[in-house]
Formats: C-alpha cells, sequence, structure tokens
C-alpha cells in the first residue's frame, strides 16, 4: 500500500483583478510526515516562475472547511456554498485561492484511511528522527 497520496486540484486563483484565474495544484499527504499536507503549485502558477509547496497541519484543512483557522502563514476558511478559502502569507505577499470543499473533503478521507486523525503519532518513526538530529549536530 502507498503511504502517500497526491491528488490534483483545480485552485481558483483570486487576484486584484475581478475575474478568477483557474491553476492546477496538487495537495500531497505522506505517511512519513502524518500530521501535515502539502499544497503544491506548478511554476507557470507562480509570479517567480518557479514551483511553489506549501506544507502546513493537517488539521487546519480539516478544522479551515468549516470555520476560519489558522493565524501564521497559512490560513483557511469556507466560503460560499462548497468552496474553501487557502490564504497563502509570505514576505512577497498574500496568495488566496478557493478550492472546492469536496474536493478537499476527498482528500483528507484518503489521507485518514492511511492515519487516522489523532493517531498520528503512531506512524512516526522517532528513533530514526532523532539520529537525523544527532548526525546533523555532528
Amino acid at each position: 500500500m502507498s503511504t502517500v497520496i497526491e491528488q490534483a486540484v483545480q485552485a481558483r486563483l483570486v487576484a486584484s483583478a475581478p475575474q478568477m484565474e483557474s491553476v492546477p495544484a496538487t495537495l500531497r499527504y505522506d505517511r512519513a510526515d502524518p500530521f501535515a499536507v502539502s499544497m503544491e503549485f506548478p511554476a507557470p502558477a507562480t509570479l517567480e516562475g518557479t514551483e511553489v509547496s506549501w506544507a502546513f497541519a493537517r488539521e487546519l484543512l480539516t478544522e479551515g472547511m468549516d470555520a476560519p483557522a489558522g493565524v501564521g502563514d497559512v490560513r483557511v476558511r469556507p466560503y460560499g456554498y462548497d468552496r474553501t478559502v487557502l490564504e497563502f502569507h509570505a514576505p512577497e505577499g498574500t496568495a488566496m485561492v478557493h478550492i472546492r470543499t469536496s474536493e478537499l473533503r476527498r482528500f483528507l478521507k484518503r489521507a485518514e484511511g492511511l492515519v487516522p486523525a489523532g493517531r498520528e503519532h503512531l506512524f512516526m518513526d522517532l528513533d530514526e528522527d532523532l539520529a537525523e538530529l544527532m548526525r546533523d549536530a555532528c
């Protein structure tokens, strides 16, 4: 069984112009990092012309679909019927995207199949993490 889930989604980029542009994005969940999810944007979808990946808590995504969540670099909130807004804050500016909530729920259900919420700690390899920290310290 695969330990990584990837799901392509269409994100609607919210810009200062009245129309919204659709951009491809990929949601990713890896059992090796059980508390996190990432959202990856291809180079053509970014201002810098390079791929960008944002990592944030799976719990943030889960909570943000029903009520505003997050106070840091990534914030998530519901928007209208079957939309969720993800805000990505960086020194260069803020990017906001709308994603269908049903797509997010499908992705999270698949992630839950790999690692049930509340059981993430059982999938962490603390011995390997500690060994890696010790190697880096030397």
